[in-house]
């Protein structure tokens, strides 16, 4: 893969979807003038011997206790290894990897004052493939990301574990085995790594991400879908949608319209059918999954500005030589971009498991029951339609707003905190689940569409059932279906399905000014 030159302040949301998959990371050099300067000023400040926040004080409720100039060294230290306090399964390695890049980001913008040695660590970790276990579980998402960033601080001084090569280690041993030593930490640079809201932006990224994909996959089995049941194109019409102005309900229903085009499925009902209207799963496509759309944006927005903000406390302003305590480690906006993104991976998968309930139930979809041929002697997609249905209500109870929870932590010094960390780690369940349910709808509606044949949709929707076909047959009489669902589900999540549509432009949540 082209490795991602990170350009503290401009990096783009599509190169920070290339880092979590994979793509090598390297900071651009112009950056280092400015963190040499930081660095300095840090060094000025302490000379004056005047109390700054983490330097030459302690942490949190002990910000009044000072410390003595012996000691700043062990403060940084004690700092890491007291707040590496996280529990819970290891996060994902592509998780940690766009913590540690989005981390480098900030760092790079001269205004934390840390080390340019220190820096260099953090980069070559990244670009050798060391990557920090870091517990998932731990921060509350105010003073920063603390237990799951001094995981991947403790990693840099040779504490902990970490990944290299697929393999679990010691962090030492993974330090050595990749030529690297274990970092000094100096004044600040502790405080500097811990403070920020990192690992919460990684998870809310990864989490956009994937409603990404799954947005544009749901278009595509939505319109399959529409094909199966024999609905109406003319709620896609452009006057309807000019007529309201949501910009994502005018790109969804344009979508809509080009994955139908040509489909001679619609030509054979366009006359004498007296249903008027359809159901709403098929017919305010638009609506709900443009405001899906819409709203992914506004998330997509706030992330983009997080991922390249600094989230440090104090801020180190160098030409000046001040050293200013503010609250940008406070999660906010990423737990409400998080509560924002689960809310629309929530609606996407309940209509999508809307389409699969319409296509089974013949008095609606006009097919065979549950799209079996012998219904009776075969239950058909009686029962996926259940899984569908249990993955929506799970998705449902996860959908509660993090952002509005909150709980005093450090002696009540840290009275309001942001839950951005639980709010953006959900994403990932929901969004698998979310998966699930188009992959079951994917398959409900290739076998509805079966059953028009000899007539054919459009050539992206024949292109879509053609590869499905590949891995799972059509339904005659019942089988293990776990197998087919498993299979469809892999496949959508690896984005089979936008692939398969490829000559069809989808929008994207990512497509942000």
């Amino acid at each position: 893969m082209t490795p991602v030159v990170i350009i503290p302040g401009r990096t783009s949301l599509y190169d920070w979807r290339r880092i979590r998959q994979g793509a090598p990371a390297a900071l651009d050099p112009c950056c280092r003038e400015k963190v040499a300067a930081a660095a300095a000023a840090v060094a000025r400040i302490i000379a004056r011997d005047r109390p700054v926040y983490g330097v030459n004080t302690g942490f949190g409720k002990l910000a009044t206790v000072r410390i003595e100039p012996g000691d700043l060294a062990q403060l940084q230290r004690n700092i890491v290894l007291s707040h590496a306090a996280g529990v819970g399964d290891p996060s994902p390695v592509p998780v940690v990897r766009l913590m540690m890049a989005l981390k480098l980001a900030s760092l790079g913008q001269g205004a934390s004052g840390v080390s340019l040695a220190t820096l260099d660590l953090l980069e070559a970790m990244l670009v050798r493939g060391l990557t920090p276990v870091v517990p998932c579980q731990g921060s509350v998402g105010a003073s920063g990301d603390l237990a799951p960033l001094a995981h991947m601080a403790a990693a840099m001084i040779g504490v902990g574990d970490a990944v290299l090569g697929g393999e679990t280690l010691p962090a030492a041993d993974a330090l050595k085995a990749v030529g690297l030593t274990p970092a000094v930490l100096g004044p600040k640079e502790g405080l500097a790594l811990l403070n920020g809201t990192q690992f919460s932006t990684a998870n809310a990224l990864a989490g956009l991400f994937d409603a990404d994909l799954l947005f544009r996959s749901a278009l595509i089995s939505g319109a399959l879908s529409t094909e199966a049941a024999k609905g109406s194109d003319t709620p896609f019409d452009p006057r309807i949608q000019a007529l309201r102005g949501h910009q994502g309900q005018i790109e969804t229903a344009q979508a809509l319209r080009a994955l139908m085009a040509g489909s001679a499925i619609r030509a054979s009902h366009l006359v004498v059918d007296e249903r008027v209207q359809d159901p709403y799963c098929l017919r305010c496509q638009p609506q709900v999954m443009g405001a899906a759309l819409d709203l992914m944006r506004q998330a997509a927005t706030t992330l983009a500005i997080e991922a390249n903000g600094v989230s440090d406390n104090p801020l180190i302003f160098a030409e000046e030589t001040e050293a200013l305590s503010g609250g940008n480690f406070h999660a906010e906006p990423v737990a409400f971009a998080a509560d924002m993104i689960a809310m629309a991976v929530c609606e996407i998968g309940s209509l999508a498991e809307r389409r699969v309930a319409m296509l089974v139930d013949p008095a609606l979809s006009r097919l065979p029951a549950f799209l079996t041929p012998e219904p009776g002697l075969n239950s058909g997609f009686m029962i996926p339609q259940v899984t569908a249905a249990a993955l929506v209500s799970e998705n449902k109870q996860r959908a509660y707003p993090a952002s509005v929870d909150s709980i005093p932590t450090s002696a009540n010094q840290e009275d309001h905190v942001s839950m951005a960390a639980h709010g953006a780690r959900r994403l990932a369940p929901m969004t698998a689940n979310a998966l699930a349910v188009v992959a079951i709808e994917w398959l409900a509606a290739a076998q509805g569409c079966d059953f028009h044949a000899p007539l054919g949709s459009s050539a992206a929707l024949e292109a879509v059932r053609a590869r499905l076909r590949e891995a799972s047959p059509r339904l005659t009489t019942d089988r293990f279906i776990q197998t087919d669902i498993a299979l469809a589900s892999a496949m959508t999540a690896a984005g089979a399905l936008v692939e398969a549509a490829d000559a069809v432009r989808l929008p994207s949540a990512l497509e942000v000014g």
